[in-house]
């Protein structure tokens, strides 16, 4: 997910509220808190300390107009400018660094890199090098041991599972299912004849179905499903237009607790 950005110099400051906003945004919707580490000049670096000490004051000036507290990590910048690093919390408080803002003086001046300027002149511009997850395979490692399997509705590979009461209500827990579908969730139904409600209840809560529909006769002649979640909450009888409308609104707004439903 790296993206670059070519700035001039007086405009680092807004970028870097722009990418450090952009970091808070994705990261609550994933539920991670994070720290900040500005990491300074190493003993070895390319440019001018002019350049650096611009840059650096730059970067700290909008860590601290960002709001959150901040560590500097002397000498520990790339030797082509500084950088912001983000070190995620997962739930058993393990630290992550995944995220990275980069400022980038010498890709500019080796690609003879320039615009110009409003006063008419030639200047070379700043490259910033932002990644918000780092690598997308380590960040569905850090996700998938996160959650432990309890994936959160809007991002979980088993959405809704629909299980009948008995097997002449296949039909109608299919056609819910297939509603579902066509509403954009993930949803399945257990018409295994073989295993009894509470089993089949059961199975689809270990394999961590953020909801289960029951259904049945009642449910079958007033167009309804008896709602509940993996956790065993149960919500009750619900229209299946309701239904649609709330579970839309969970996906679409990041919801993660799924019991107040």
């Amino acid at each position: 997910d790296d993206a670059h950005i070519f700035c001039a110099p007086e405009q680092i400051k807004n970028e870097m509220k722009g990418c450090l906003d952009f970091l808070r945004h994705v990261y609550t919707i994933f539920g991670f808190s994070f720290n900040l580490v500005l990491s300074t000049r190493p003993e070895k670096y390319l440019g001018e300390l002019e350049q650096w000490n611009t840059a650096e004051k730059a970067l700290a000036e909008s860590l601290d107009e960002f709001g959150l507290p901040w560590k500097e990590n002397p000498g520990d910048g790339a030797f082509y400018g500084p950088k912001i690093d983000i070190t995620i919390m997962d739930a058993l408080k393990r630290a992550h660094q995944c995220a990275t803002i980069q400022l980038d003086f010498q890709l500019p001046q080796r690609f003879n890199l320039n615009y110009i300027a409003d006063d008419g002149e030639k200047k070379r511009p700043v490259i910033i090098h932002r990644a918000i997850l780092g690598s997308v395979e380590r960040m569905i490692a850090i996700l998938t041991e996160n959650y432990a399997g309890k994936w959160p509705f809007w991002l979980s590979p088993r959405q809704v599972m629909v299980v009948p009461v008995g097997p002449q209500y296949d039909e109608y827990a299919q056609s819910v299912r297939d509603q579902l579908h066509s509403a954009g969730f993930m949803a399945e139904a257990d018409t295994d004849a073989g295993d009894t409600l509470n089993k089949k209840i059961r199975n689809a809560q270990l394999a961590q179905f953020n909801f289960i529909l029951v259904v049945g006769e009642k449910e079958r002649s007033s167009d309804t499903v008896n709602v509940r979640t993996r956790d065993n909450k149960v919500h009750g009888e619900v229209s299946i237009t309701d239904l649609i409308t709330k579970l839309t609104k969970i996906r679409d707004e990041f919801i993660t607790n799924e019991d107040s439903f």
